[in-house]
């Protein structure tokens, strides 16, 4: 039995979201039983010249709804990046998830062999393949910025651990 683009990609995404989603829940519950403004969580960062979280989620949700859409030869649905809240960014994620059902295993067929190429501000990427692209652009991508996601709101002493961020 063959792993598909699709097999790889979209479960991965939308089981990963959802644990974000949770991770997300359980800090601005934390906020609350704290009485922590929640913006300070939105707005934390890990370093001063490193993104907020609020952005982490931003870049990670963009990066795998543009990826698919390239993969899938369709276009993505576009994000304004304004979300302020805990709220907003549930919906984002959300968004995403829903984004992601739509996508059907036969739009993915081919992308593995398929030439990716887009471009970022004035940036041009080239991948000789889909399977690549997914590879190593996508999901180091996505996973950076879960994980940022995470240790910004472990910094700021919200209870979270390897069982939060792994389905076990």
């Amino acid at each position: 039995m063959t792993l598909s683009m699709y097999d790889i990609s979209i479960p991965l995404f939308i089981n990963n979201f959802n644990i974000l989603s949770r991770i997300l829940l359980k800090a601005e519950r934390h906020a609350e039983k704290r009485k922590i403004d929640k913006s300070v969580f939105i707005n934390a960062r890990l370093y001063p010249d490193m993104l907020p979280l609020s952005k982490q989620i931003q870049i990670g949700t963009d990066m795998v709804r543009l990826g698919i859409g390239r993969l899938a030869e369709i276009k993505a649905p576009s994000f304004a990046d304004d979300e302020v809240t805990f709220s907003e960014l549930q919906k984002r994620l959300n968004k995403t998830i829903s984004f992601l059902k739509k996508i059907k295993e036969k739009q993915m067929d081919g992308s593995e062999i398929r030439e990716i190429e887009f471009k970022i501000r004035k940036r041009t990427f080239k991948f000789k393949n889909g399977q690549a692209y997914l590879c190593n652009w996508i999901i180091p991508h996505f996973f950076f910025h879960m994980t940022t996601t995470y240790d910004i709101l472990r910094a700021n002493g919200v209870n979270l651990g390897k069982r939060d961020f792994v389905k076990m």
